[in-house]
């Protein structure tokens, strides 16, 4: 007599194993523990053979005679269940899910950041509901688009244009160690909506760049804070480069701040001229920021650096608002004004905001590092800032 789902639930356990048949060779074993499994007795080549389809009622009854149906439809083409599913156990080395795990170990040997290694991983969770337990081998451009249509419905079209693009390289990390052959992310180029670029604000007009400057010199918040907000309008760094800034990058005879690759986001190292009022800053920093080997730890614990929203929030409380300024956009000041002046070559200007030329044949005639020009253009962009600040009071 074949079960049902009320009999499954109320198959209560005995002193001895206590057996249940549904017909085909499933049955439900109830353990005298109390525990309920599925097996399916079957035989192949002439030999009784058992194989576990799980336990209930984490695989219901309508699953298990699926998995029943599935392991008759294999030995009908000669293929004995219980070594088809070993085979398919080997193959989850190939899943994406694996693969996508052995990349994420690859980048953090090559020593990216730990904040690159976290986005990478919060990317892939959203490809893993739709295909991560998949051979990477069966996925094919619809199955990923349907991942990625999952993240635009959400209005969120950059994180799934960048997720394409963390998916392409898992597929292109697959096919260089011989575990797929095709990367089918290239299909989908130009399949996505394509995300509105909002640059960062950024304050461009020199009467109100020396406004924001006599700000920052006013601020009444930490020290340390104030002088972050200082170097990043005198040296114009990525706001994460500045952040994590330890002492012994900087060498105060040559008067150079040397940023190793392993912090740079074009992975490659970088050096910044300092001006005589970025030593300034930076002598009277070190006073007051608690001897350790960062120059702004965080209060909580002085083995890590203040965090990314410190600078911002600095600024929102000098009265700044988003849409006004924010610590990236000092990048843009600098860009922009630097270029205006018609002062200094455009590729120096480049080079000092650590640039790096999308155009293959101009790269190879911009490796120059320009520093002589660099080392002038820094002091002069200081001095300009000394010279707004003061015509703003």
């Amino acid at each position: 007599m074949a079960l049902s789902d009320v009999k499954c639930r109320n198959a209560r356990p005995a002193s001895k194993l206590v057996k249940f048949s549904d017909g085909g060779g499933l049955q439900l074993w109830v353990q005298p523990t109390g525990s309920r499994l599925w097996r399916l007795a079957y035989r192949f080549e002439g030999k009784q053979k058992l194989l576990a389809l799980g336990s209930y009622p984490l695989i219901s009854l309508a699953e298990a005679r699926e998995a029943r149906d599935t392991a008759k439809r294999l030995l009908l083409r000669g293929i004995d269940p219980a070594q088809e599913r070993k085979s398919q156990k080997a193959s989850a080395e190939d899943t994406f899910r694996s693969i996508a795990e052995d990349y994420v170990d690859k980048l953090k040997k090559e020593g990216r950041a730990d904040r690159t290694i976290t986005k990478v991983k919060w990317l892939l969770d959203f490809a893993y509901p739709t295909f991560g337990d998949k051979s990477i081998r069966e996925i094919d451009p619809a199955t990923i688009l349907a991942a990625l249509r999952s993240v635009e419905i959400r209005g969120r079209y950059e994180s799934a244009r960048r997720l394409r693009s963390t998916i392409g390289s898992v597929f292109r990390y697959a096919i260089a160690t011989a575990r797929a052959d095709v990367d089918p992310t290239i299909a989908l180029r130009g399949a996505l909506v394509g995300p509105t670029v909002t640059p960062r604000a950024a304050v461009t007009d020199p009467k109100a760049l020396g406004g924001l400057l006599r700000a920052i010199n006013a601020f009444d918040g930490q020290p340390t804070t104030r002088a972050a907000l200082k170097l990043m309008a005198l040296l114009f760094p990525r706001p994460g480069e500045l952040r994590a800034a330890g002492w012994d990058e900087f060498d105060f005879e040559r008067s150079v701040w040397s940023i190793p690759e392993g912090r740079m986001k074009m992975r490659r190292p970088h050096r910044v001229p300092l001006s005589r009022q970025a030593v300034s800053v930076l002598t009277s920093l070190r006073e007051i920021s608690g001897g350790g080997p960062l120059l702004f730890p965080s209060v909580r614990s002085g083995s890590r650096p203040i965090s990314d929203n410190t600078l911002n929030a600095a600024l929102r409380r000098m009265g700044y608002g988003k849409e006004e300024a924010t610590a990236h956009g000092f990048r843009a000041t600098a860009s922009t004004l630097l270029n205006e002046c018609g002062n200094w070559h455009a590729d120096a200007i480049e080079r000092q905001l650590a640039h790096i030329e999308n155009n293959d044949v101009r790269r190879s005639y911009a490796r120059a590092e320009h520093w002589e020009e660099r080392v002038k253009m820094m002091q002069w962009w200081a001095d300009y800032l000394d010279e707004l600040e003061s015509k703003a009071r």
